[in-house]
């Protein structure tokens, strides 16, 4: 799923600009937006902001308010936790007021943003649709354990499948008990090579007998305590190469994939091949 932010001022037409990308993605994907409020919502009220963004062909619509109320079911959710649960069934999301969010963004008006700028407009009218959607596409899509799991349950070959064995990686909050708590790593991969050598990975553990479908994804910049890096799911005829195969997976990618670990504590930041001695 490539994910893409609408960051502006409350003048700068952001709402206006989500019914456009929506309307140009719909006619040939799934949509699904997700929409910053600041109130509780009156769901789908005609001419409310989630209302317009399903009549111009977002086949969901999301809201979370600041206290991480999420509209659509009453449940407290995050913003990560929606993209988590829309990846495995959506094409794009579009996500409306959330400046903060380390995603690809369109920002209107000089607002300021955390994640990449897809494109700048001093208004949503002056954004040109087709550039911004040619260049997301271009981007490293978001997925999650669901969505690589779902993907590969869509392969040919499923049919002969009896297994799916997953690994997920996360972030250690401690080494040990007295050890300084870790806040968050941040990844950084040689462009291109790393690309490269996870597709040469994938190709060859694909060739094994009994063994359909490989993914393997790794996240780039933050990754907070607690949350998940990387992940590796294989579709095989039985759970013996299933296992066998997901161990080769993760070794090899930490071994041969040119990824550089940041590690950020409480006292300290350092690469981890300059971690300090216990």
């Amino acid at each position: 799923m490539q994910v893409l932010g609408i960051a502006g001022p409350s003048d700068s037409g952001k709402t206006t600009l989500v019914e456009r990308l929506a309307e140009r993605l719909s006619a040939e994907a799934r949509v699904a937006t997700v929409k910053h409020l600041t109130t509780e919502p009156t769901v789908d009220t005609e001419g409310k902001d989630t209302a317009r963004h399903r009549a111009a062909g977002a086949a969901a619509t999301y809201g979370i308010t600041d206290d991480a109320g999420w509209f659509a079911s009453g449940a407290e959710r995050t913003l990560d936790e929606t993209l988590d649960d829309l990846a495995p069934d959506y094409d794009y999301a579009l996500v409306e007021g959330y400046s903060d969010a380390a995603i690809p963004t369109v920002a209107l008006g000089d607002r300021g943003h955390a994640g990449e700028t897809v494109a700048t407009a001093p208004e949503a009218d002056a954004v040109d649709v087709d550039e911004v959607v040619a260049a997301l596409d271009d981007l490293e899509p978001y997925e999650c354990l669901a969505s690589l799991v779902a993907e590969v349950k869509r392969a040919p070959d499923a049919r002969y499948s009896g297994a799916i064995a997953t690994f997920t990686g996360r972030v250690r909050a401690l080494e040990g008990p007295d050890d300084d708590p870790t806040e968050h790593l941040a990844f950084e991969k040689y462009d291109g090579v790393a690309e490269e050598r996870m597709a040469t990975i994938r190709e060859e553990l694909e060739a094994r007998d009994g063994v359909y479908e490989v993914r393997l994804h790794h996240r780039t910049g933050v990754v907070e305590a607690g949350e998940d890096i990387v992940f590796v799911v294989v579709l095989a005829g039985h759970r013996g190469e299933a296992f066998e195969t997901v161990e080769d997976g993760i070794d090899r990618l930490k071994d041969e994939v040119p990824l550089f670990k940041k590690e950020v504590t409480v006292d300290d930041a350092f690469w981890s091949h300059e971690r300090p001695e216990r």
